[in-house]
């Protein structure tokens, strides 16, 4: 699974904010983009995901394993994508929250999906608990576990570690690079934060 993606521009009313951008991500790479507020980086994972504001226009192509997704409905791109915030739903228990993103299928293959996924990111033990019980970091395990459930193809990083302390933030982004090692799928990374850099090979500044 590969992602590349060309950017002739990305606007706004304002102004430009992107032009001539080409990004190729490998299968199990992170890819890290950076620059200063208002460059327009999480204005294109928007793009490439399939929510960007209509005031903003982008030009250009995405590429998922070879197949062009801009395209696609938002739902058939298979793009996940992890925020600052961890969007769980608050009337839900975890596992209500990790059965939503889970594909539908037979319910007990379902349910064992559920598990392995908490297991995978160290949470077995909260299955059945109210998110508002949880601590910053594991909400964030459990919302990209919710992430992966999806079995996205390709996976977006809007700063998901920048609300973490600076140990857990570590241990965070541990698990999230090892994660899309191990699943090979093509990641891109948004961070003010060189700590998060994972391959300086694999860096665009903007």
């Amino acid at each position: 699974m590969s992602l590349r993606v060309d950017v002739r521009s990305l606007s706004s009313p304002a102004g430009v904010m992107l032009r001539g951008l080409q990004l190729d991500i490998a299968p199990g790479q992170v890819h890290t983009l950076m620059g200063d507020s208002g460059s327009g980086k999480s204005s294109l994972l928007a793009a490439i995901c399939g929510t960007l504001d209509q005031a903003l226009h982008f030009e250009g192509r995405v590429h998922l394993n070879g197949q062009r997704i801009d395209l696609l409905p938002t739902q058939a791109r298979r793009v996940g994508i992890l925020f600052q915030d961890d969007l769980l739903f608050p009337h839900m228990t975890v596992r209500e929250n990790l059965l939503f993103a889970t594909p539908r299928g037979n319910n007990t293959a379902r349910e064992a999906l559920v598990l392995q996924a908490l297991h995978d990111v160290e949470m077995s033990d909260s299955l059945h608990a109210d998110p508002a019980t949880l601590s910053g970091g594991q909400r964030a395990r459990v919302a990209l576990a919710r992430a992966l459930l999806a079995q996205p193809q390709a996976l977006l990083l809007d700063e998901p570690f920048s609300r973490l302390d600076a140990a857990l933030r570590a241990r965070m982004r541990t698990l999230v690079f090892g994660m899309v090692r191990t699943r090979g799928i093509p990641a891109l990374l948004v961070t003010h934060d060189a700590e998060d850099v994972a391959d300086a090979t694999a860096l665009t500044r903007i």
